[in-house]
């Protein structure tokens, strides 16, 4: 099987420019990109590893080098059990540039993590969603499904 890596990147920039549009950004895409990073990286961090692995089988490559990209598989998670935590390991993913990508608002950031998992249901099954959601803590399920449609 040969490797297009000018196809990966060229589906990567349509990708990021899309999902800058959907989530209302301008064409601002690389705060697009660390928006979208960021969260990817906070669900590595609180799913187990075997769920993660089940989630990138169904991603496109591009996505993919995303998602792993650093990954380091720890024994210890860390402790997030609300949305405000899931929010602050997004912060945190997104480093400085988390002032800027999602303001000093919780609701921003919220609004941005509820899209995100709605337009990644363009690439994702509807019972992969549903087994991420399952694994997650009581108070964080709704942010798979709570305004959730399936394509």
């Amino acid at each position: 099987m040969a490797l297009n890596f000018n196809q990966y990147a060229t589906e990567g920039n349509t990708f990021l420019k899309d999902y800058t549009k959907q989530m209302n950004l301008g064409t601002d895409t690389a705060k697009g990109g660390r928006i979208f990073t960021a969260i990817m990286y906070a669900l590595r961090d609180i799913i187990p590893p075997e769920e993660s692995l089940q989630l990138i089988a169904q991603l496109p490559m591009f996505i993919k080098g995303i998602y792993v990209h650093g990954w380091k598989l720890r024994k210890k998670k860390p402790k997030v059990k609300h949305m405000a935590e899931f929010i602050e390991l997004v912060r945190h993913h997104d480093g400085p540039a988390a002032v800027n990508d999602f303001e000093y608002s919780d609701e921003v950031a919220e609004k941005y993590i509820d899209n995100t998992f709605i337009y990644l249901r363009k690439y994702v099954s509807q019972g992969e969603m549903e087994d991420i959601r399952d694994g997650l803590p009581k108070r964080l399920k709704n942010m798979i499904f709570s305004k959730l449609t399936f394509y």
